[in-house]
């Protein structure tokens, strides 16, 4: 990186602390951290989507639909998050692989399931074998957040089915005599005033959100605690330019401090959405507010 860094042998104190951070593992290391806010900034919305779907599909007249919002929430819910990304991404990755077997290779005329192998023809791999690295990185980084935004989406969906039903119905009675439709009232009535009620709840499984990235390490994303892990190991003179002693309790008090920092900001984040929600509202934030200002 600098160019005293050319013999790390020559150097000491700073001089070599300011090369070892800047070599190329810690690169990837600090790359992590940006995988690791994107996977977030993505995840949360789109989790937020699979769980107002679930919510409102549990509140559905239509039957099936109510059970697959059901059907949905409980299981996802139920399963533990490591066997849920152990079993689910294998078994998505290999569905995605044989709907494109089923495209592309039609005539192929030996069975998928081979014993315990999972074959299918090169050009329904995925991704293609003779595909770029990053490629390959770009769908671990799909297969995560999808994962994870289904698990958390169920979480979140349990969450909102709770506010929605929070909100008074005399409320929606009112507008239902004003002359508005059921789908007029939802989104009118219902949907703006139930996020007073679902926050504290959404608030709670952001946090949870954020402590389970360290699992992305099970679907094959190298995440900061893999690099932590691989960093702060003992290195000798044989492997590498910077040897060093077992500092993994160093590395990982830096994500200790990183992890404490970004719950933090959230928690002043959430507060001050909740402050604004809250204005004017008959809930107990909105009349403390209303206490204050008197």
């Amino acid at each position: 990186m600098f160019s005293y860094c050319t013999d790390p042998s020559l150097l000491e104190g700073f001089s070599w602390l300011s090369c070892y951070l800047t070599t190329g593992k810690h690169m990837s290391l600090y790359i992590s951290v940006f995988v690791v806010l994107v996977l977030l900034a993505i995840t949360a919305p789109v989790a937020l989507m699979f769980g107002f779907g679930a919510a409102t599909a549990t509140r559905s007249k239509i039957l099936p639909l109510r059970w697959l919002g059901q059907g949905y929430t409980s299981i996802v819910r139920g399963v533990p998050d490591i066997a849920f990304f152990l079993f689910f991404v294998i078994a998505l990755d290999q569905g995605f692989e044989w709907l494109r077997h089923k495209i592309k290779c039609p005539d192929w005329d030996q069975p998928v399931r081979q014993g315990i192998d999972f074959v299918v023809c090169d050009a329904a791999k995925l991704p293609l074998g003779n595909a770029p690295q990053w490629v390959h990185e770009t769908y671990g980084f799909f297969l995560a957040v999808l994962t994870f935004s289904i698990v958390f989406g169920a979480f979140a969906a349990n969450v909102l089915y709770g506010a929605m039903r929070a909100v008074p119905r005399a409320q929606m009675e009112t507008a239902e005599a004003y002359g508005m439709t059921r789908r007029q009232s939802f989104w009118r009535i219902l949907v703006p005033q139930m996020w007073v009620f679902a926050l504290p709840g959404l608030s709670n499984l952001w946090m949870v959100l954020i402590k389970a990235t360290p699992l992305l390490f099970l679907l094959g994303v190298e995440d900061i605690v893999y690099w932590a892990r691989e960093l702060g190991g003992t290195k000798n003179a044989r492997f590498t330019d910077y040897p060093h002693g077992d500092w993994r309790m160093w590395y990982f008090m830096a994500l200790l401090v990183f992890y404490l920092g970004f719950t933090k900001v959230s928690e002043m984040t959430l507060d001050r959405i909740m402050a604004r929600l809250t204005k004017g509202q008959a809930t107990s934030g909105g009349e403390t507010q209303r206490k204050a200002a008197a």
